[in-house]
């Protein structure tokens, strides 16, 4: 018998701003991986977890870009061809935080993609921000690493104190036994911020996922928290910040969330 690839991901977040102050801050969450094959049984398995339906966590195709259809896969595939992308993966597996209680914030989602073989093809990350918006890139496969990496203009408002013109550098493995996300942010040659999501596998039970829950509770409100928490230390720091109106020309290819 196939073992199941769904589990989660008990995980710190860091987040360290270089430029033009420094300023430092992490938490713990943890994150779901679940294949798309599988969202079935884990939704038949574990009783507090549905598929587009209301739970305690619910993952909802809505939550994730929409691109010409509803359904995850086929928003992926159409997504993937618009790359250059023609191969459509086999199986593909979304690391995410579902709805839990019915709301939902993603700072960052991925789709991994893979081969008949198991093997990865590229991957798309997902990166929301707090005006409801939802911007994918694609991360294609690195054959020197075998990870995923690509360097990549911004082009989209995530934070008030990052303008939207800066790169992303997207450096990351498939996940395993530990997962491994940096996402750094570069302005020109300079690094100005680096982000790290870090930890190790736990087994998808129903069990765990209580344990979880009461471990870091009500997860998806303490994530907007800190987000604004911090940006309210960023303000009182003098950092420079801008409206989102500000640059609307930097702002491209991001999808409205549900």
């Amino acid at each position: 018998m196939t073992a199941q690839a769904s589990c989660l991901y008990e995980c710190a977040v860091m987040h360290r701003r270089l430029s033009p102050k420094r300023h430092e801050f992490a938490y713990r969450i943890f994150l779901f991986y679940l294949d798309l094959d599988e969202l079935g049984d884990v939704s038949n398995n574990i009783p507090f977890f549905s598929h587009n339906e209301p739970n305690l966590y619910a993952l909802r195709n809505e939550d994730y870009f929409q691109f010409h259809s509803a359904g995850l896969r086929s928003n992926l595939e159409s997504f993937l061809e618009t790359q250059g992308f023609t191969t459509n993966p086999a199986r593909i597996r979304l690391l995410t935080l579902p709805r839990f209680l019915g709301y939902t914030f993603n700072p960052i989602s991925i789709f991994f993609c893979f081969d008949e073989n198991d093997r990865p093809l590229t991957s798309v990350v997902q990166v929301g921000n707090t005006f409801g918006e939802l911007k994918p890139y694609l991360v294609p496969l690195d054959p020197l690493t075998g990870g995923f990496h690509i360097r990549v203009a911004k082009n989209y408002y995530v934070s008030p104190f990052s303008p939207p013109d800066l790169e992303f550098d997207f450096r990351f493995d498939q996940p395993s036994e530990r997962l491994r996300i940096a996402i750094d942010d570069f302005q020109g040659d300079e690094k100005v911020l680096i982000s790290t999501l870090t930890g190790p596998r736990v087994e998808l039970t129903t069990w765990n996922l209580v344990f979880l829950t009461f471990k870091y509770p009500l997860i998806t409100l303490k994530v907007i928290f800190l987000i604004h928490w911090e940006a309210l230390r960023l303000w009182c720091k003098r950092i420079p910040h801008r409206r989102k109106e500000a640059d609307p020309d930097l702002q491209q290819g991001a999808f409205r969330g549900h």
